[in-house]
């Protein structure tokens, strides 16, 4: 019995079907630290929103081109569901002993208070998982609009994967420094062994672009910025974003399993100052 056949029939609220259930798995692990995630559909694609203490959020966007198949017959269709679970599943086949064999993952949503149907298939194995769901709340606000954005850097993310390997755990913070004079880009951590900078000069070869307009220097949690570890270790590149609130935004760029360039990105509040 094929994946379609085993479906049926049915007048879903959302559907999509792809051949390599693994560009999917891809995002939704780099996004993976908190057990519930908010799910918006539309007919742009998909955007899985998970948060932390509000002052922290990640976005995947997965969007509809990566599909044979994807419809969404509202506006926009929102439902919270367990993500632990969700990734779970899909990754319920591993990894395959055939590398060419991929499984092949469907869908569906049939509105409040219904469970979202995943049927993956491969090798001619088929699993259907039921996931329960739930109402979605509203999500945090972030404004982050480009007009009010004063720096900017894009970087390859090996560097960044280096130097974030290496901080200081110790330290509660990591004090990020922009500006248009030395020492442009600095991170900094201040831990059981004292204090650390690291500096990025704005013409290494791991920099693409530095428009940096205005000297900043904001910490942020260390501990909400690791959730970010799991999007930098799949990522080609990373933009660092600054605005005039000193709110911080990392955007990744993926490449999935079969080329799909897809980003994830996340924003988190500075730490207010002690006085």
């Amino acid at each position: 019995m094929s994946l379609t056949q085993q479906d049926g029939e049915g007048d879903h609220v959302f559907h999509a079907k792809i051949d390599n259930a693994k560009n999917v798995l891809q995002l939704l692990k780099a996004v993976n630290f908190s057990d519930v995630a908010t799910v918006f559909g539309s007919p742009s694609g998909l955007k899985v929103t998970v948060e932390e203490a509000k002052c922290f959020q990640a976005n995947a966007f997965i969007q509809s081109d990566m599909f044979q198949e994807f419809d969404v017959k509202e506006d926009v269709v929102t439902f919270k569901v367990f993500l632990n679970i969700l990734v779970e599943c899909l990754n319920i086949f591993g990894v395959s002993t055939t590398p060419s064999v991929t499984p092949t993952l469907k869908m569906y949503y049939n509105g409040f208070g219904t469970p979202l149907e995943i049927l993956l298939e491969e090798g001619g194995v088929i699993t259907d998982c039921k996931i329960r769901t739930q109402e979605a709340d509203d999500t945090l606000e972030f404004n982050f609009c480009a007009t009010a954005v004063i720096n900017k850097v894009i970087m390859k993310a090996e560097c960044l994967r280096e130097i974030f390997s290496e901080l200081d755990g110790s330290s509660e913070v990591l004090e990020i420094l922009l500006s248009p004079d030395p020492p442009y880009f600095r991170l900094s951590t201040y831990g059981n062994y004292g204090t650390n900078h690291t500096d990025i000069l704005k013409d290494s070869d791991m920099v693409e672009s530095f428009n940096v307009t205005r000297k900043t220097s904001q910490r942020y949690k260390l501990s909400l910025l690791k959730h970010s570890n799991k999007a930098l270790n799949a990522a080609q590149k990373v933009s660092f974003r600054t605005d005039d609130r000193g709110f911080l935004c990392l955007q990744f760029m993926i490449k999935t399993e079969d080329s799909y360039i897809c980003f994830v990105e996340f924003f988190c509040c500075p730490e207010e100052d002690d006085d």
